[in-house]
């Protein structure tokens, strides 16, 4: 560890970013420092016993005995402090980006080289999560797709639609759960493109007043940019879903009214149908859509009460099996691209659906034979 990652200059202060995440990814940040040095130096006649200081900070106030540490350098030199508690979701995740499987309470590190694979969709996921900013591929190719957009942001609906526009090769026939994961991907890729535009404009513009510097607009203006991530997400996953199942000509309906106001994502085949059905009819089915489920899965339960087993599609991946075993418990199963199931243990996948399995079991049920 010294000679490969953290080096043996004594008392080498190093810029730190510690990152806690909770049960439910609920992550906070906090910017600070980290020395490296060797606490027996004057010492000569003992062994070197090198330690690595951290200054009080939220983060390592918050950590308790047992959480995990993921301890990473970037290129810059700057150390990454991950903590996270011992058998949650974050932490399964941050096994599998990082490839390091230890078990018990052990020390496990691993060189990541330049012959690492590139990063994928799940991979690209927990990187947000974590706050870290990637490099786009073909940012020029992306870059003349946006054009026409300069520096407004349109429609969520006119977005999803340009992204599988611009990826004719892609068939939902041939592979929905590779058509949802690469539209989605693609689009991801187009709006962060489009957001640097819009928020550099917004920058060299500057936020002063005539009455100096303007806090409260920058504040108002960095919050518009996180919420609309966030919004934009779930509102792009729903488009390219409903995009899936109108080429395998599926009937649904998206946001139809259920008992109590509630609307599910999808409902089958409709609201009209399911308000004159009985409890359990083998006609109806429906879909959640969440981009992570955290603890927000539970709300899916009360969206169709004439429908004992309930569906969710998300695309958080590796999602912790105690927490699959919950949803198992309560007839809920969880939908998960095909290729994020690689990020889950081989019992989960056991368990799991792709799309086209959600797919195939909405056409055994004979849905559109009730139109």
């Amino acid at each position: 560890m010294r000679k490969e990652f953290l080096g043996e200059t004594h008392q080498e202060k190093f810029k730190a970013i510690y990152i806690w995440l909770g049960e439910d990814q609920d992550g906070f940040t906090a910017e600070s420092w980290a020395t490296h040095y060797d606490a027996r130096l004057k010492n000569p006649d003992r062994a070197a016993e090198w330690r690595l200081y951290y200054p009080p900070n939220p983060v390592t106030e918050t950590m308790q005995e047992g959480d995990t540490l993921f301890l990473a350098k970037d290129r810059g030199g700057v150390l990454w402090f991950i903590v996270t508690p011992s058998g949650s979701t974050s932490e399964q995740q941050l096994f599998w980006l990082f490839g390091v499987h230890p078990r018990g309470r052990s020390f496990v590190s691993r060189e990541v080289s330049g012959n690492e694979p590139q990063l994928d969709f799940a991979a690209r996921f927990i990187l947000d999560e974590l706050g870290i900013e990637f490099e786009e591929p073909d940012a020029d190719k992306i870059d003349s797709i946006i054009e026409k957009f300069g520096t407004t942001f349109p429609p969520t609906a006119e977005f999803s639609q340009l992204a599988r526009l611009t990826l004719p090769q892609v068939s939902a026939e041939d592979d929905p759960d590779a058509a949802l994961v690469a539209w989605l991907d693609h689009e991801e890729a187009m709006f962060r493109r489009l957001e640097r535009r819009v928020v550099a404009e917004r920058l060299e513009q500057g936020f002063v007043t005539a009455g100096g510097t303007d806090v409260d607009g920058f504040i108002s203006f960095s919050l518009g940019v996180q919420n609309r991530r966030k919004s934009r997400m779930g509102h792009s996953l729903e488009n390219h879903i409903a995009a899936v199942f109108d080429s395998f000509r599926l009937p649904y309906e998206r946001g139809a009214r259920t008992e109590h106001g509630h609307k599910p994502d999808f409902l089958f085949p409709n609201a009209v149908v399911y308000g004159d059905a009985l409890v359990g009819d083998n006609r109806l089915l429906m879909l959640g859509a969440k981009s992570t489920c955290k603890d927000r899965w539970r709300q899916v339960l009360a969206e169709a009460a004439k429908i004992p087993s309930k569906h969710l599609l998300t695309l958080e991946p590796s999602i912790t099996e105690s927490q699959t075993n919950q949803m198992a418990a309560v007839n809920l199963q969880l939908v998960v691209p095909a290729s994020i199931q690689n990020t889950y243990s081989s019992r989960q996948k056991m368990w799991l659906w792709s799309m086209r399995q959600f797919i195939n079991e909405v056409r055994a049920r004979n849905i559109c034979g009730y139109f």
